[in-house]
């Protein structure tokens, strides 16, 4: 039997590709944020007023519930945060 490696956890386990691109920017901007929130210090609660959501939606930010997040929510949550996010398309291989 041969070992089939993949780039990413995401490539691994969700077999449409669309649903698996959504997921790994969703991973991507629940990361960031996370760290965002470690590095600047908050509290749970700072981070949910600075944020314009409640005190749980942090925390499951925090503990990778990334079945709570949409990528809209997420987008509007980093740019609340001060983040700014680009994004780069190029061809599938």
């Amino acid at each position: 039997m041969k070992d089939e490696g993949f780039d990413n956890v995401w490539d691994a386990i969700e077999p449409d590709p669309a649903k698996r691109e959504n997921l790994k920017l969703r991973s991507e901007l629940m990361f960031r944020l996370t760290n965002h929130i470690k590095r600047e210090k908050w509290t749970q609660a700072e981070a949910a007023k600075r944020l314009s959501v409640t005190q749980p939606r942090i925390s499951n930010l925090m503990r990778g519930k990334i079945n709570s997040f949409g990528l809209d929510m997420l987008v509007k949550m980093a740019t609340a945060a001060g983040l700014r996010i680009t994004l780069r398309v190029k061809k599938a291989a």
